[in-house]
């Protein structure tokens, strides 16, 4: 069961993806489930369906998008190049993109189960006393949903570490660069002779998400979430 280099090169790369998306994502994500949960404006059935389209989506569509949009010709894809010398496609960064948006669905899903349970009463009790929208938001609302919302971080991290096809689309397959561990396990289903590698990557997949499920699950019971504490 011990890991060779190459593979532990795999996983730390996979890691590093994941964590780098999820703390990309969160902010975003966050900010969204606020606005979905508190806000009442034209047009926000559509908002909420753009939010949430990654997950009925085919990933290898949303890689395609990707590809479309940020590549070295799309419009976001060379911006950032001309601009900021960075590239996303066939490398690792894009990787996390991929990732990160995968993530984000459930990511606000879980946070606005949070903020939505939070009671408004005791926000308005605050104000009442004088104090700002800010002070309230600051020291009522995030500590009352900050359970939710590390579970979304949490189920985000899940999402991402098993991430596999909007990112094989979008970065391809490139040892040491794109090469997570979903993507890795692929590889290795194709070759000859490699059912050991597959069982070790496979054993590092299943722990690591399931321990990231518990987690998240124990974070929304704490929240309250949905009333019921599921966010899945």
């Amino acid at each position: 069961m011990l890991l060779s280099p190459e593979e532990w090169e795999i996983v730390r790369l996979s890691l590093k993806v994941t964590i780098v998306a999820v703390g990309l994502t969160l902010p975003v994500a966050f900010a969204l489930a606020y606005l979905l949960a508190r806000a009442y404006f034209p047009g926000k059935i559509l908002i909420d369906a753009l939010v949430h389209l990654p997950l009925v989506l085919p990933p290898v569509v949303t890689g395609w998008l990707l590809l479309i949009g940020f590549g070295l010709r799309g419009p976001f894809g060379a911006w950032l190049h001309d601009w900021f010398g960075l590239t996303l496609i066939f490398r690792w960064t894009g990787a996390a993109l991929a990732a990160a948006i995968m993530a984000l669905p459930l990511m606000v899903r879980a946070m606005r189960l949070s903020i939505e349970a939070v009671d408004r009463r005791l926000e308005g009790a605050a104000r009442t006393l004088g104090a700002s929208r800010g002070r309230v938001f600051w020291t009522i609302t995030v500590p009352l949903a900050l359970p939710g919302v590390l579970a979304g971080a949490v189920l985000g991290f899940a999402r991402s570490i098993g991430e596999f096809g909007a990112t094989i689309t979008f970065v391809s397959n490139i040892p040491g660069e794109t090469r997570t561990l979903p993507i890795a396990i692929y590889a290795a289903l194709q070759l000859p002779g490699s059912d050991a590698e597959v069982m070790r990557l496979a054993i590092i997949s299943v722990l690591l998400s399931l321990g990231a499920l518990v987690v998240s699950e124990i974070l929304s019971r704490r929240a309250g979430a949905g009333r019921g504490g599921h966010v899945l």
